[in-house]
């Protein structure tokens, strides 16, 4: 799944893959705004690891999960 993170006064946006569902990102990024904590830690699917500041995330956009096609499409 494709996430993609917009941090506040930064042109450029954070993009990963990872291997979590969509729904336990977004349970995971709300409790983490929600109990105030300072930061949010996430882990894309080659095991590197993100850690966004909660006062520093403008946008949040998950992508859908999708299973990629194969093959020829009419």
């Amino acid at each position: 799944m494709d996430i993609k993170i917009g941090i506040k006064h930064s042109s450029r946006e954070l993009s990963f893959d990872t291997s979590e569902s969509a729904a336990d990102l977004e349970k995971k990024i709300a409790a983490s705004i929600d109990s105030e904590a300072k930061l949010i830690t996430l882990t894309d699917s080659k095991g590197n690891v993100f850690l966004i500041p909660t006062k520093s995330l403008a946008y949040l956009e998950i992508g859908a999960e999708e299973a990629r096609r194969v093959g020829f499409i009419a």
